[in-house]
């Protein structure tokens, strides 16, 4: 299932920049019971993205296509990717700009319930993050160090790799953020030099304040982190995952991760 500029299609023209240069962004959203969750979240960070990139949005429309789009998917993933339309050869941007809408639909990745029950195995990417403050944050179309971190690794004892930057501090992993606890206090890892500022990271940083949980974004080095009480991944889809061993360090689920994960697990029914 997939539509192009609001109408159903599965052609794109090869002229667009998305493809030419990854000249766009994109919202992973999960879809349940025909309604896609956090979309709020998802639509204010593609406008900052825009922004960023001067792609014209036009969000109320978007929301739209995206609440229709839903209702036939019923249940699964729906990725939005905003590209800057088309346009000549060479990287100078068209004039005017045209963007177009892609939504592609897919069913809700298997995860094995024992990653949210027991905990997940990180494996530690050799890949680094560039660091490009003008693009940090941004789930912009270019995800090639991405591509390079999760073929490192074949073995399904590893849910999910963690990435560090050029100078070694813990960012992100390859499609979720990270969070760490010490002393009852919940961090995460600043994202102001590269990674993504995902939607589930700022839901869990909103909720941990409401129930007084101190919270914390700053730069985190290995050290710390594998010196932290708790550990866990999140992403929009499959919402937290504790983290049980990075290399030869080994965490049980923690007090804190659990109810977190409990907040979290009633998006779809307060959708």
């Amino acid at each position: 299932m997939s539509w192009v500029d609001g109408q159903p299609s599965d052609g794109l023209s090869v002229h667009d920049r998305g493809l030419a240069y990854g000249d766009g962004l994109f919202e992973t959203i999960k879809v349940v019971d025909g309604r896609p969750e956090l979309l709020d979240r998802h639509l204010d960070r593609l406008k900052r993205g825009c922004r960023t990139l001067a792609i014209p949005c036009n969000s109320e429309a978007l929301r739209r296509q995206l609440t229709a789009f839903s209702v036939e998917l019923v249940d699964g993933v729906a990725k939005l990717i905003v590209s800057r339309g088309e346009g000549r050869r060479g990287y100078a941007q068209p004039d005017p700009v045209i963007p177009r809408t892609i939504i592609l639909g897919s069913p809700f990745p298997n995860y094995p319930d024992a990653h949210s029950t027991q905990g997940v195995k990180l494996y530690s990417c050799t890949t680094r993050l560039a660091e490009q403050p003008l693009l940090a944050g941004l789930k912009h179309l270019n995800r090639l160090e991405q591509v390079l971190a999760r073929s490192e690794w074949q073995d399904p004892a590893y849910a999910e790799g963690l990435m560090r930057d050029m100078s070694g501090r813990v960012i992100e992993g390859v499609f979720s953020n990270l969070f760490i606890i010490e002393s009852g206090k919940l961090l995460t890892p600043a994202l102001d030099r590269c990674g993504v500022a995902g939607v589930m990271r700022e839901e869990l940083l909103e909720r941990a304040g409401l129930i007084g949980v101190d919270t914390l974004v700053t730069d985190i080095t290995l050290e710390r982190l594998l010196d932290a009480d708790e550990v866990f991944m999140c992403n929009s889809l499959y919402g937290v995952w504790p983290v049980r061993q990075i290399e030869a360090c080994v965490w049980s689920v923690g007090p804190l991760t659990r109810k977190l994960q409990r907040l979290v697990a009633d998006l779809s029914s307060n959708t």
